[in-house]
């Protein structure tokens, strides 16, 4: 295969450009066999990349389809057209650039921060694994380890090309390392993930399919100890068994104090709420933001040293949530035992089963102590699984690619809204209409780097903007693609009807996919086989309205 290189890299400070694989600063030593490209830095002096790019020829026609996978769990992940653009971002607001109008970390969620948007129709980008499909058939690109970096795929089918990129920021090559390991297969859809994820050495997922409830979409943060008890009370007289039964955030007296529970919401404490679920014969669930703390938090009070700062010592914001956050050094040994501190409490002591653990992007928002984003990432990944042991992971607001084989269940998408039609401000923003895009298009990774968590289903009349037909297309989708089935309704006041579609969707068998498109603008066509029997789902993205 004819590759071609773009390197900018740093010498102290000086910055050359150069296409060559040899020359007096460094070598590029390339491995190619066994459907793996492998790339290899060797130094010969102190240098960093500015960038790290191998271009690839590939002729695109108007047949073929692109997929590309987000940043992270809540980022816009769907197959494009070849011309099309990524539209579902402006990257321009009131006139500022939207990569510096950052205020309180607003795009921190996000990549905008180190990576460029594009701004042209067919320059279509995404990270660690993408593919064109024409028809049946994948022409597709993963990489196999992001601990050198995030690999950034850019297709650009006015040039006739794949751009695969390293994100190597804050890195400083002094020896061999390393930099990129590239699967590049052609076949199937499922014969092309089930050899990406075996040349990973990923194993399959030990959780099986699960249903239940979680407190956010219908409470936020305003949940209390009584409504738990009622809609534990409620959801355990259904008649059918329901898994795990998630306090979400709002629980703690503020982000980052997790063993200090709000005492006016939660008097009896958190042991004692897991205590009552496990008498309903189901698992116990808690949220945290196991990275993230805000300036009210304790914390963050007591130990402002033990957060992510840049080069110059300054702290950092990680994103505007909760009015603005900062995120914990994972290096600081004194923040690791902090953070297994509270897994053991709330593992051991409060007797917690599940653990969703949110935010987790907030540690790698900078390169720090010599690694990139991807390395830190990698790093927490590794951290987090080390600190839970054997209990069950749900990983939320995290790139995917370090979370593969290290979490139980993933948010494969954005936050559920209560309406069908939301205005994003990013691609990281709550949207029904961009989570039903990533449950669909990213139903790959399901049963092969985790369960997918789709997000919620929701069913209720109170406190949502949408009829129950929309409700139910969201609880189809989710129960054929994905195998974390969870509401936030109180389940008494469901009438009968709502009460027979929660049960269809939590007792229905796992679809087998057989295709997934836009058909037309905006159309989207499942065809699938359940219980041996194929059928179709169509409907209009857009509008919610069911086309067949």
């Amino acid at each position: 295969m004819n590759f071609k290189f773009n390197f900018i890299y740093k010498k102290g400070s000086t910055v050359f450009h150069t296409s060559s694989c040899e020359n007096n600063d460094f070598s590029v030593e390339a491995e190619i066999k066994n459907n793996k490209i492998e790339l290899t830095v060797k130094p010969k002096n102190q240098i960093e990349f500015v960038k790290f790019e191998m271009l690839m020829p590939y002729r695109f026609n108007s047949a073929h389809r692109v997929f590309v996978n987000g940043f992270q769990s809540w980022t816009v992940s769907r197959e494009y057209s070849p011309n099309e653009a990524m539209n579902e971002f402006k990257p321009r607001v009131l006139g500022l650039e939207k990569r510096k109008f950052n205020p309180l970390g607003i795009w921190g969620a996000g990549d905008l921060t180190f990576h460029k948007y594009p701004e042209k129709a067919g320059i279509i980008y995404g990270y660690s694994y993408g593919y064109i499909r024409n028809k049946n058939h994948l022409f597709f690109l993963g990489s196999l380890s992001e601990a050198a970096g995030y690999t950034i795929i850019t297709f650009h089918s006015a040039a006739d090309c794949i751009s695969i990129e390293k994100e190597l920021e804050g890195v400083t090559f002094c020896k061999d390392k390393k930099v990129l390991s590239l699967a590049i297969l052609e076949g199937g859809f499922d014969c092309v993930f089930d050899r990406y994820f075996e040349m990973m050495q990923i194993e399959k997922p030990r959780v099986k399919r699960q249903c239940g409830y979680t407190t956010w979409y219908n409470y936020y943060t305003g949940v209390t100890e009584k409504i738990v008890k009622r809609d534990l009370d409620a959801i355990s007289k259904l008649g059918v068994k329901i898994n795990i039964f998630q306090i979400d955030d709002g629980y703690e007296r503020t982000v980052g104090d997790w063993l200090e529970p709000d005492k006016r919401k939660f008097p009896s404490g958190m042991k004692a709420v897991a205590d009552s679920i496990h008498q309903k014969n189901m698992l116990a669930g808690l949220w945290l933001a196991p990275f993230a703390v805000t300036p009210k938090s304790h914390i963050y009070q007591k130990h402002k040293d033990w957060l992510v700062r840049d080069k110059k010592g300054k702290t950092h914001f990680a994103s505007h949530n909760w009015g603005g956050f900062y995120a914990l050094d994972i290096y600081n040994n004194e923040v690791r035992s902090y953070i297994k501190k509270v897994f053991d409490t709330v593992l051991n002591d409060w007797g917690y089963d599940m653990v969703k653990l949110d935010f987790l992007y907030a540690c790698s928002i900078i390169p720090i102590h010599g690694k990139s984003r991807g390395e830190i990432m990698c790093d927490a990944m590794e951290f987090l699984r080390e600190c839970c042991k054997d209990k069950i992971i749900l990983g939320c607001g995290v790139p995917l690619a370090p979370a593969f084989g290290k979490v139980d269940f993933c948010r494969i998408g954005a936050d559920v809204g209560l309406c069908w039609e939301e205005k994003s401000f990013s691609r990281e923003d709550v949207s029904t209409q961009h989570t039903l895009m990533n449950t669909i298009f990213r139903r790959q990774l399901d049963g092969r780097a985790f369960l997918n968590d789709p997000d919620v289903f929701l069913l209720r009349d109170n406190n949502i903007k949408m009829p129950l037909q929309k409700r139910n297309i969201i609880a189809l989708v989710n129960s054929l693609c994905g195998n974390l089935l969870f509401v936030s309704d109180d389940v008494s006041t469901y009438t009968e009807n709502q009460k027979k579609i929660f049960m269809d969707t939590i007792t229905r068998s796992k679809a087998i996919i057989n295709s997934a498109e836009f058909v037309k603008d905006k159309i989207i066509r499942i065809d699938y086989t359940l219980d041996g029997k194929r059928s179709c789902l169509v409907f209009n993205l857009a509008t919610g309205e069911q086309l067949g």
